[in-house]
């Protein structure tokens, strides 16, 4: 069985001139060769294709794979998530992970509050500013937190994201929209505990892996999962197994939101709890980050049994049942 690893590589993107920052969501080597690794020890043959315009390419020509295993992100568009996604199904190529459809939808984070509000699971007051600050001049849930509406890995989230005046806000949106060239997110900033649910698997048979909560250490940037503390991880935040009441809360409402954005194969949801420990919907990350060691959902895996290899065996597993597929099956059958 042969697996097309499909991925954006940091040091592919620095080489172009891309600056740190634009690169953060991208992958590292050790990424991609534990990703091989796993792979290989799972019995099936992993082929790094890199880029999306690479494996373009590739389909163009008539090659084909088993299945793709993408985690590339994609460079520009609130829709980046969903390139790899969508070429494959241009090509009937079966692929692992979520479909074009749920990518953008949750790379849109106020889309994705939309639905999974309407799915029944709380998310903190929000507003949307297309273009100019003018637009949330009314907002007074204070404090309040201002970022990007379709960035990842704490992009754009820093000390001057928590806001507490309308001047604040104001400033704060003025600047992220500037940066980032896009709309942005104000919502209401609650105090509560930070946590974020791995979730692997698809319909009746997704389950929680795990739920951690973010603490962040001292030295860290505070009140905010930042990029900087993200980053520094290892340094700036402790991640702590949560399996109290208001933890399995947020796995409860983890999994309906995953099922109302029909996520598929794995995912991680993240959650924020207000003064009163209710769990809060922030945002969800049908792409995942997969560094072993670095990683939100490989390390939740691993605080509950779950090694790097078996949790990679879980969504390959979960991805080939969705085409009549096994590690031991090979014939494809047409699937709803």
């Amino acid at each position: 069985m042969r697996v097309a690893l499909v991925y954006d590589l940091r040091d592919d993107y620095r080489a172009l001139g891309f600056s740190e920052e634009e690169v953060a969501e991208f992958d590292s080597v050790e990424t991609i060769d534990a990703l091989a690794g796993a792979l290989a020890a799972l019995g099936v043959e992993p082929v790094r294709v890199g880029r999306g315009q690479v494996l373009a390419a590739r389909l163009a020509a008539g090659e084909r794979y088993d299945i793709v295993f993408s985690i590339a992100e994609g460079v520009r568009g609130r829709a980046r998530e969903a390139q790899v996604p969508a070429l494959c199904e241009l090509f009937d190529q079966p692929y692992l992970f979520s479909d074009p459809l749920t990518a953008a939808a949750a790379h849109d984070k106020a889309v994705a509050k939309r639905l999974v509000r309407d799915a029944g699971v709380a998310t903190p007051a929000f507003a949307v500013a297309e273009r100019s600050a003018d637009e949330v001049a009314g907002w007074s849930d204070f404090p309040a937190f201002v970022k990007p509406l379709a960035e990842g890995t704490g992009k754009g989230c820093e000390a001057g994201s928590l806001v507490e005046t309308q001047a604040e806000l104001q400033a704060a949106v003025a600047r992220v929209i500037a940066r980032y060239r896009q709309p942005v997110l104000v919502e209401q900033y609650l105090p509560g505990r930070e946590f974020t649910v791995g979730i692997a698997g698809n319909g009746d048979e997704a389950r929680v892996l795990g739920v951690c909560e973010i603490v962040l250490k001292p030295n860290a940037e505070a009140n905010v999962y930042s990029l900087r503390n993200k980053e520094l991880c290892e340094e700036l935040v402790t991640y702590a197994p949560a399996s109290d009441a208001e933890a399995r809360l947020a796995g409860t409402r983890a999994l309906t939101a995953y099922r109302a954005l029909q996520c598929r194969d794995a995912a991680r949801i993240d959650f924020r709890s207000d003064a009163k420990g209710e769990p809060y919907f922030l945002e969800a990350n049908p792409l995942a980050g997969l560094h072993p060691s670095h990683s939100d959902l490989p390390i939740l895996a691993a605080q509950n049994g779950i090694d790097f290899v078996t949790l990679i065996g879980l969504i390959l597993d979960a991805g080939l049942a969705r085409y009549g597929l096994s590690r031991a099956k090979q014939s494809r059958r047409k699937h709803a």
